[in-house]
């Protein structure tokens, strides 16, 4: 059996001999080898070359679609925040809008329980704590009321029906209807008759005095002249 599995096993042999038997000259198997081997080298550092201007492509590729979708996020933060804002604003103005509507159905209410005070209806008893409490609560809802004497007049918050005076330095002589606003809206105007204010008052008295000096000299003048 061991002959014949060395007939069918081929013996190979490898010469390493520096001298060939035949010639007799000297042979150079590194010349051959480094041959062969020397192209392996250049090969290796054009792949690895390669790979690396591959992975800076990428990287490139990468940074630029993170900053894209970066600026897509901010941009999209921003509108959803100025979404917000706006939907907020319009939810305040629609829900100032109804207390505003609301509390201008109930002015001709305050209106009556101003005249039952002023003929002292509401000094004592229930109707009092009833007119107190609704003053009370709409004042909490941001109801305001103008208009007194002695005030300024301002045409965009009252309304004249009568005029005494000049007019140089106009202020409130008398309230017929007070006025009210709502936050920065105003429900109705005062109704007020307006008067000259103190300084010219005081100006009116000081000329007055002033002619009545002169025209007190002018008869003393002419008394005398007529001795």
């Amino acid at each position: 059996m061991s002959e014949a599995n060395a007939e069918k096993e081929p013996i190979t042999f490898v010469d390493n001999r520096k001298i060939d038997p035949e010639t007799g000259e000297i042979r150079e198997p590194a010349a051959d080898n480094g041959a062969a081997a020397g192209p392996a080298p250049e090969s290796g550092n054009g792949a690895e070359l390669d790979n690396g201007l591959d992975a800076q492509t990428l990287a490139d590729t990468i940074s630029g679609e993170l900053a894209e979708r970066t600026a897509d996020l901010q941009r999209l933060t921003a509108e959803y925040a100025n979404y917000r804002r706006r939907v907020e604003r319009d939810r305040k103005t629609a829900i100032d809008t109804a207390k505003a509507s609301v509390v201008t159905e109930l002015l001709g209410v305050l209106d009556d329980l101003d005249r039952a005070r002023a003929h002292g209806d509401l000094e004592s008893g229930p109707l009092r704590s009833v007119a107190d409490k609704l003053a009370v609560a709409l004042q909490k809802q941001g109801l305001e009321e103008f208009g007194s004497e002695g005030e300024s007049f301002d045409p965009t918050l009252h309304e004249a029906v009568q005029h005494e005076g000049s007019g140089h330095d106009p202020v409130i002589g008398i309230v017929m209807r007070k006025g009210y606003r709502f936050g920065d809206r105003v429900l109705r105007h005062a109704l007020v008759g307006v008067t000259d204010g103190v300084a010219d008052l005081t100006e009116a008295g000081e000329a007055e005095t002033a002619d009545r000096v002169t025209e007190e000299a002018s008869d003393v003048d002419a008394g005398a002249n007529d001795n």
